[in-house]
């Protein structure tokens, strides 16, 4: 038993409650046990230059975390006057993965801004951030529909994201800050409905791990994404490709 009293296999309890907030598109809350973090996505006319004139969208997103969502109070980046690394990594990821979730083709020359920011954290806060932010952006492109803005809804599939970890030689998934913190080898992953993987980030500081504790890691994390997407599919259903919300404004694991 972990520290919290999890199985290495399961997963905290996951919350998502849709609609958070009263103007964007769309907007979640999301925990992964005390881990916090609010989703909006924002629909701007236009693309960056390098779209312009072909008559498709993008997604771009943004990750921040309140000075007291950990133990000590961090000092804003915007403050600082510039954006660390990390932020920058976990943006590009939620970016890429919500990419993966959306036909760009279909949407005209449009920006979907996807912003996370996270009020408490306690490890897992990117996949957390992508596992929220789909629900939102699918609530989104609903809009856009019901509007009569687009004449579909073009969600390619559904996408999660999980973290897992080798921590006292013991694989576990979904670690929290204290696990984390501790790992010898952490791996966040990102995989679709269909079982199809988006991304992979695995490292081992000053450990090695194996081909095999690759596989056994990517195996269990694909099981927790499997058990994130049937939630999310809480919120929708699906007819003839048409994404439709459920009347459920909240859903939990």
């Amino acid at each position: 038993m972990r520290s919290d009293g999890r199985r290495p296999g399961e997963l905290r309890p996951v919350r998502i409650v849709r609609d958070y907030l009263k103007h964007p598109e769309g907007s979640v809350l999301v925990e992964f046990g005390n881990t916090k973090v609010i989703c909006t996505v924002s629909v701007q006319e236009g693309v960056p230059p390098f779209l312009k004139g072909k008559g498709q969208g993008w997604i771009t997103a943004e990750y921040s975390m309140l000075p007291r969502a950990t133990q000590t109070r961090n000092i804003r980046e915007s403050v600082q006057g510039r954006i660390g690394g990390r932020t920058h990594e976990i943006q590009r990821m939620i970016g890429r993965a919500m990419r993966t979730a959306l036909d760009l083709t279909k949407v005209g020359e449009r920006t979907f801004w996807i912003d996370c920011d996270v009020i408490q954290a306690d490890g897992g806060t990117r996949t957390a951030s992508i596992t929220g932010a789909f629900v939102a952006l699918v609530d989104a492109v609903i809009k856009l529909y019901s509007d009569g803005v687009l004449t579909s809804t073009p969600i390619k599939d559904f996408v999660a994201a999980v973290s897992v970890g080798i921590v006292n030689n013991q694989i576990l998934l979904d670690l929290n800050f204290e696990e984390d913190s501790s790992a010898e080898v952490d791996m966040n992953l990102v995989a679709t409905g269909s079982g199809r993987i988006s991304e992979i980030q695995a490292l081992g500081e000053e450990h090695s791990f194996t081909r095999e504790d690759f596989d056994k890691m990517l195996s269990l994390g694909l099981e927790g994404i499997k058990q994130l997407i049937e939630l999310q599919k809480a919120f929708f259903e699906v007819q003839g490709g048409i994404f439709r919300r459920k009347n459920i404004k909240e859903a939990r694991l």
